[in-house]
């Protein structure tokens, strides 16, 4: 009998191991009149005070290069790229310094709002995804707030 509690032991264990797997660390952040989230192993630090250098001959979501420590990082306007209109700077207005699949690079996002876990299992897929490349699902939050994922891969995969 003991061996048979322990075997439900384990397998309780692995269901509940299985359940917690499909909760995702997330930074969320404004862009524009969208609230985008991105998976915090993505994410490297966050800068506020930064000087962009302009690039020549780039397209125009590709704000410039900012050196940070030594590493020449391109940095990109989130919102041009989803084909939006420019980020206007403000006073909460940051770059988030990714790292995709070896690929650094910044984005230029209105504010970043908090940390919170996501349930993958609650990610659902946007509708028209042909017309929007960077996007790859969105959750509905309790308060009824629609974050959208940023899809990292195309973002890292964009031709600068």
């Amino acid at each position: 009998m003991a061996e048979q509690t322990t075997l439900n032991e384990e397998f309780l264990d692995t269901l509940e191991a299985e359940e917690a797997s499909t909760i995702e660390r997330c930074l969320t952040f404004k862009a524009g009149d969208l609230i985008l989230y991105i998976s915090t192993r993505h994410v490297i630090e966050i800068i506020n005070n930064y000087s962009i250098t302009n690039l020549p001959l780039v397209p125009p979501y590709i704000k410039g290069i900012i050196n940070l420590r030594g590493q020449v990082l391109p940095v990109v306007d989130i919102q041009m790229r989803m084909g939006k209109a420019e980020a206007e700077c403000g006073s909460d207005t940051c770059i988030i310094v990714l790292d995709i699949d070896s690929v650094s690079l910044g984005i230029i996002v209105d504010s970043v709002r908090q940390v919170i876990d996501i349930d993958l299992q609650d990610v659902r897929p946007i509708p028209l995804k042909r017309q929007q490349k960077l996007l790859d699902g969105m959750v509905t939050m309790e308060d009824g707030s629609v974050f959208m994922s940023v899809d990292c891969q195309a973002l890292a995969k964009a031709q600068y």
